[in-house]
């Protein structure tokens, strides 16, 4: 692990300058630590969502080492917030699994660090790729889901649309990949973010969605809290997909992490 040397100015915004690998992959990241020692925090992988027009690649995640500052300071967590790769700075090109892989590395990195449990918090496609990571990894204590998707079917039934989509928003940049476009489309079915809810439970889910969602509709929200059975569902009037930028979600979130670590305490006392 890296993290790049710093330009003196401590009035900056905090940036994505820490490294981290997933698999061969150098992944960019930003590493926000508390004060308190890491065997006496609660950790957190903080996932952004997909890119689109307007904000492309070299924007993904920019706003999110900022949110993980916040949290390290006011709450007490180690967290890590990464680009995922194609993302960012970060090495290689977008496919559902490989996302699904970065995740996990993360939560392997944070969990070395020598926290006391890894939580995951993750947006849009960040969110729902969060569910699947929570459902096949023991080692994560719970997961929030901010305007996630309940499913990847309309990028399954058109992979070629994604695709191009993919490379003019620039997480795909080797006019070679994927090697096997099949197995690469197969992806997109393979991953269920409603199932992995499933899943994850009886670990703790919290769900925020905007009513105004014009990306991700609220449906999906309620079908993932549903699916898990057990979720604390937060519906945010007024609000659309940006969830990070807004002051309630992020105090809904807020108040979920620090629940999070009374209870974590509770059990380990």
């Amino acid at each position: 692990m890296t993290r790049e040397a710093s330009s003196g100015d401590t009035s900056a915004a905090p940036v994505m300058d820490y490294t981290f690998h997933s698999g061969d992959l150098a992944l960019s990241a930003h590493l926000a630590e508390p004060a308190v020692d890491a065997n006496d925090a609660p950790g957190l992988v903080l996932c952004h969502g997909f890119p689109t027009r307007g904000r492309e690649s070299p924007q993904s995640g920019k706003s999110y080492p900022e949110l993980a500052e916040r949290i390290a300071a006011e709450l007490g967590w180690v967290v890590l917030t990464m680009n995922f790769r194609g993302c960012g700075r970060a090495e290689g090109d977008f496919s559902l699994q490989g996302w699904l892989d970065d995740i996990h590395a993360a939560v392997e990195h944070v969990a070395a660090l020598g926290v006391t449990g890894v939580w995951i918090c993750g947006a849009g496609t960040g969110g729902s790729l969060a569910l699947g990571e929570g459902a096949r990894n023991a080692r994560v204590r719970g997961v929030a889901a901010l305007a996630a998707q309940a499913d990847f079917e309309d990028w399954a039934r058109h992979p070629r649309r994604l695709l191009l989509h993919a490379r003019q928003v620039g997480v795909i940049k080797d006019p070679e990949f994927p090697p096997a476009f099949d197995r690469w489309s197969a992806e997109l079915r393979a991953v269920q973010p409603l199932g992995a809810a499933r899943d994850l439970a009886p670990r703790p889910l919290l769900v925020i969605h905007g009513d105004s969602d014009d990306l991700t509709p609220l449906e999906d929200g309620r079908a993932i809290a549903e699916a898990h059975g057990r979720a604390e569902l937060k519906v945010i009037s007024g609000a659309g997909h940006e969830l990070r930028h807004d002051p309630r979600a992020v105090a809904v979130l807020l108040g979920w992490l620090s629940r999070q670590q009374i209870s974590d305490s509770v059990a380990s006392s």
